[in-house]
């Protein structure tokens, strides 16, 4: 009697659409699980990016259908959405999708920060809103917002700028203006130290959650914070809050139980 075949099963293919902190945590949680092969994509905007484990794709896909025809052409089993709070234009592209492709989606949102006592934050719902206001608040502006925002700001005048992030900003950019190229994460002593070297007077960042390092500066020296809200999530997204919430649907079976057959 000739042996009986032994039959591997596929692993489900988790696609991970990642470059944030979360994306590349879930990749690595997700690594060592024999039903999961991950497959992490990145926008491609920086050109020294921090890699997570398993298979990487970088660059865009032309919209909701070429992201739609990926999901189906890779047999894609689910789709965790660990883009940055602020990506809505990916997250919507991403929901829309999933849909068309019937693919679960999972959106991985770390929380917003909460306001502490000391704190004066002022909440804005948009840049523009936070530009106009700063004239008001102070003349020497810390600025966080990535450096895709910094044209907000170009024609804000009164204000002198330091801006942050790992590659320079492109133009149009504020005509005072210094760039300090770096990567984080970064400490409270730190951000105490170059908010006090830089005299810094007004810290404007997104609602982007994470690391309180500088938001604990600037409430330890007294300085107004201008805090962008998030852009609202889709309707009825299923959102995890962290990276182990996220772990737990895809091991209760949201990928392993629905490999496209």
């Amino acid at each position: 009697m000739p042996p009986v075949a032994r039959v591997t099963p596929t692993p489900a293919r988790v696609f991970i659409l990642g470059g944030t902190t979360e994306g590349r945590e879930l990749a690595s949680a997700c690594a060592p699980i024999p039903d999961l092969e991950v497959i992490s994509s990145l926008a491609g905007r920086t050109t020294s990016p921090l890699l997570p484990a398993g298979k990487v794709r970088i660059g865009g896909f032309g919209g909701i259908d070429g992201l739609t025809d990926y999901l189906r052409q890779e047999r894609i089993a689910a789709v965790v959405d660990a883009t940055h709070p602020f990506a809505a234009t990916m997250t919507a592209h991403a929901v829309a999708a999933s849909a068309q492709a019937d693919v679960p989606l999972l959106i991985l949102r770390r929380p917003g920060w909460t306001e502490q006592p000391g704190d004066r934050w002022h909440r804005v719902p948009d840049l523009a809103t936070a530009a106009k206001l700063l004239p008001d608040l102070g003349e020497r502006v810390f600025l966080t917002t990535g450096r895709q925002s910094i044209a907000a700001f170009a024609e804000v005048d009164a204000c002198w700028f330091l801006s942050r992030s790992v590659e320079p900003p492109a133009e149009p950019l504020p005509s005072r203006l210094e760039v300090l190229l770096d990567r984080g994460p970064f400490t409270h002593i730190g951000e105490l130290a170059l908010l006090t070297e830089h005299r810094v007077d007004v810290l404007v960042t997104k609602d982007s959650g994470g690391s309180t390092a500088k938001l604990d500066a600037a409430r330890e020296l007294g300085l107004p914070v201008v805090l962008v809200d998030r852009p609202p999530l889709p309707p009825s997204a299923n959102v995890a809050p962290t990276v182990e919430a996220a772990l737990e649907w895809l091991r209760r079976g949201s990928a392993v139980a629905c490999t496209p057959g």
